[in-house]
């Protein structure tokens, strides 16, 4: 929480001997209370007196561990419980936190970096899982905090029951217009282009108020219709009257406490205490220009698992860090694939 809070205040970050030293507590605190994480480690040859000396050498779960394992530090009920979708197994994975209070502060000073460097007081207009319906999404929690803690007290919801508002949020958005209220559009990328379509078919265009944005969250982790994301943020902007810059893409997932967002270009900006390692089928860290599996260390997932192996790839050069898709053989799983039988109403 001191390095959340030192960073969001004051823009403090964590060099590499603290980066390492905090992981490294944090991976040894796990060890002792998380018990499956624990065999599984011990499996690996990893246990409380045989730990690594470094931060990447920390032993990754499979995301998908969260499907068969309780993997927690703690006893008894959760402060929080979010789930994947779930959708083409039936088993849903489950990410216990023993405290919201963390989660919160991480999501929060990593919004407000990303999507709020001006400070400005939003409504939120989210075409996102309605918490009230779908109390367990991550990704419906993040932004109802944000709403209630950034929003002007106006938001709006217009995802329910696989069904997209199309007339509420059109409706809500003149609204803003005509009271020159700036908005933050939160929404999925397969929910912008059923958006699009709308729009489309009814040759629709608005200029949202000066200073309003877009997040868009997700990328086609689905078997629907697919845009390249250069098409869909130019059909954005024109439907929309928005800058490019205006659009900020956000990645996470439910397995992780934080999230990534665009850092001005194409490449992911992390805060400080959240790192991704791109490696190879033996999890060895790649060369930069390599293609490989994103590997994550998220030191705000203390009540869980820090290292997180995903499905995702991407690849690291002298700019930054850059998501290239989901490994062929990957199940879809993600926010985009609970979007993908979206109805327009």
């Amino acid at each position: 929480m001191r390095v959340i809070a030192d960073w969001d205040e004051d823009g403090v970050a964590l060099d590499e001997e603290t980066f390492n030293d905090l992981a490294l507590r944090l991976f040894a605190y796990q060890l002792r209370y998380d018990e499956p994480y624990a065999a599984y480690c011990e499996r690996l040859g990893v246990t409380a007196s045989l730990l690594p000396e470094s931060w990447d050498r920390i032993p990754a779960v499979p995301a998908l561990s969260f499907r068969d394992l309780r993997l927690a530090t703690f006893a008894g009920d959760a402060a929080l419980t979010f789930e994947t979708s779930g959708t083409t197994t039936g088993r849903p994975g489950r990410h216990y936190l023993e405290t919201s209070a963390l989660y919160d502060a991480a999501a929060i000073a990593a919004f407000d970096r990303a999507m709020l460097p001006d400070g400005a007081r939003l409504r939120y207009f989210n075409c996102v899982p309605d918490p009230r319906d779908v109390p367990r999404s991550s990704l419906g929690y993040m932004m109802s905090r944000v709403s209630e803690l950034r929003g002007d007290g106006n938001t709006g919801w217009y995802l329910r029951d696989g069904t997209l508002l199309y007339e509420d949020l059109f409706r809500d958005l003149q609204r803003a217009i005509v009271q020159r209220q700036a908005v933050c559009v939160a929404a999925t990328a397969f929910a912008l282009v059923h958006l699009l379509d709308a729009m489309e078919a009814e040759d629709l265009r608005i200029v949202l108020p000066p200073g309003s944005r877009i997040m868009e969250t997700g990328g086609f982790k689905g078997r629907s219709r697919v845009l390249a994301r250069e098409q869909l943020y130019a059909g954005t902007c024109g439907r929309f009257g928005l800058e490019p810059e205006r659009i900020v893409a956000e990645y996470g997932m439910t397995e992780l406490s934080s999230q990534y967002y665009d850092d001005g270009g194409r490449r992911k900006a992390a805060p400080p205490w959240l790192r991704a390692r791109v490696v190879g089928p033996e999890r060895s860290t790649l060369p930069d220009g390599s293609i490989g599996s994103l590997l994550h260390v998220d030191l705000a997932n203390r009540s869980s698992c820090i290292a997180i192996q995903t499905d995702d790839l991407g690849v690291r050069d002298e700019l930054g860090l850059m998501l290239i898709g989901r490994e062929v053989t990957a199940e879809p799983r993600g926010c985009s694939l609970d979007a993908e039988e979206l109805t327009i109403q």
